[in-house]
């Protein structure tokens, strides 16, 4: 179900000393390509623990970036693509405008909230 992102895990690599990217942004990024992700998956494919994961899902829930739905024993995640970035250099940017970018200009899963 992660068909080619599972392949190439952080912990499959090095991990460079610095990234551009936030992890917050990174666990978006990850969602954004399969919803339904779990932290377990998400962790992995970021190279954070799953506390870390759990961490940034919940300030990114508590911001309105996401929201969580349960089905069965499972999450779906839906990411509001409408929101702007936080930092006031970005501000003019939304969520969708990053992850359009960084996602190949594929559509992102999730829509606004």
């Amino acid at each position: 179900m992660l068909g080619d992102e599972m392949n190439s895990t952080v912990a499959d690599g090095e991990r460079p000393s610095w990234m551009f990217l936030t992890n917050h942004a990174h666990v978006l990024i990850a969602i954004s390509r399969n919803p339904e992700l779990r932290q377990r998956d998400i962790s992995r494919l970021v190279g954070i623990t799953e506390g870390a994961v759990q961490r940034i899902l919940h300030e990114l829930e508590d911001a309105g970036y996401l929201r969580r739905e349960r089905i069965g024993r499972r999450n779906r995640y839906e990411i509001d693509t409408d929101r702007p970035l936080r930092h006031p250099l970005e501000r003019d940017h939304t969520i969708a405008d990053v992850l359009g970018a960084l996602n190949d200009g594929d559509r992102v899963e999730g829509s606004p909230v």
